[in-house]
Parts: C-alpha cells; structure tokens; sequence
C-alpha cells in the first residue's frame, strides 16, 4: 500500500454567487487513488484473470452522501458535505488499482468489459458511515466473494469490519477516518486473496465467463 497520493478533498462549490442570497455551497471528497496503476513485475504471478465487481450495497451507499449515525440505528445524511461518487465505485476502483499494481495475478478486469476471466470477484458493503456513539469513528463493514467461472462456485470469502478513530469533530476527519479504514480493508482482502491462491494454485484455467 505504497506510494499513494494524499487524499484530495475537493472543494467543489455549488449554486449562484449572485450578491442576493447565495445558496450554502456543497463540498466534496474522494478516497485516496493509489499513486502507482503500473503493475509490480512478477516473474511468478498467479495464471488466473480476475473480473472485478460489482459492490453492492443497500441505496443509501448507492448515493453521494456522506452517512452518519448517532444512536445505532438511526442514521442520517448531511446534506452540503458528499462524496464525488456513491462509495461502492469508490472502493471498487481502489480495490481495482491495488489488484492491478500488486502484480501478482495475470490480468484484472472490470466486470463489465468485454474480457474473459476465471474467477469474478465482488462483494457487499454493509456499511460506510460515521458512527458517534461517546467517541466518533469511521466504520467499514463489507464482505467480498470469490467466484470460479468454471464451476459457478465460491471458492472463497472473506468479512471486514473495522471502527476507525476519527481525529477531531468536523466532517474532513470522518472522511480522512473512512479513507484509512477503506485502505486498510483492501490491505486485509488482498493477503487472504493472496493467500488463499498460493494454497489453492489452479494447475489449468480457463477463460470462460
């Protein structure tokens, strides 16, 4: 998990800036991108191509906005605080970038190309909010499953679930909090992926969807 670029927190400012009352402006933010898409040399990498996604998740990550919990069962959204995109992309394209930089597999490929694959790889985000609850912490909760395309089974799994303290009260903490725990989620499923392939190498594969 090396050579990342900060986490960029884009002010992007919304509505009319007309001197008779400007609506509130909006400000958003997105994950750290790994800084590195070039793939590691691995003069030994796994034979398999691996066809990544969906994440899914229940509509309220399917949005922009950025969720928040108080009581443990309620939750709510702010409004002028969000996301570039709905955080089941986000994570998806981070995963992505990581599994295609570690150089330990033949090819990675989104779901939704055109490309062949031996296993597809996705899962399910539970949730991805701040929790307040005494202290305040970023939780990521998700699972990810994989699939042979040979046999139609899964052939692996692996549950995360994490409370990352946030380090102060505004929203840009939460955030920073979210972005290290979704960081550290990915580290987790790639060495159980890792490990699982170096006990379970396939000694044929196959390119078929």
């Amino acid at each position: 998990m090396k050579h990342r670029i900060a986490i960029s927190i884009l002010g992007v400012y919304l509505g009319f800036t007309c001197g008779c009352g400007a609506g509130k402006p909006s400000k958003y933010y997105q994950l750290t991108i790994p800084g590195n898409p070039t793939p590691v040399a691995d003069s030994h990498p796994y034979p398999v191509t691996l066809l990544l996604g969906p994440i899914t998740s229940s509509d309220l990550y399917r949005g922009d906005r950025i969720v928040y919990s108080s009581d443990g069962h309620g939750m709510g959204t702010y409004e002028y605080q969000r996301w570039v995109g709905p955080p089941t992309e986000m994570i998806q394209d981070v995963l992505g970038r990581e599994l295609r930089s570690s150089g330990r597999y033949r090819a990675v490929h989104s779901w939704s190309s055109n490309a062949r694959g031996d296993y597809r790889l996705r899962g399910k985000l539970y949730d991805f909010k701040e929790v307040s609850d005494g202290t305040i912490v970023g939780r990521v909760t998700m699972e990810l499953e994989l699939r042979d395309n040979k046999t139609g089974s899964t052939v692996w799994t692996h549950f995360y679930t994490h409370d990352e303290p946030v380090n102060g009260k505004e929203v840009p903490a939460v955030v920073d909090a979210l972005d290290r725990n979704v960081l550290r989620s990915v580290s987790e499923f790639m060495e159980s992926l890792d490990q699982y392939f170096s006990t379970h190498l396939p000694a044929n594969t196959t390119t078929s969807q």
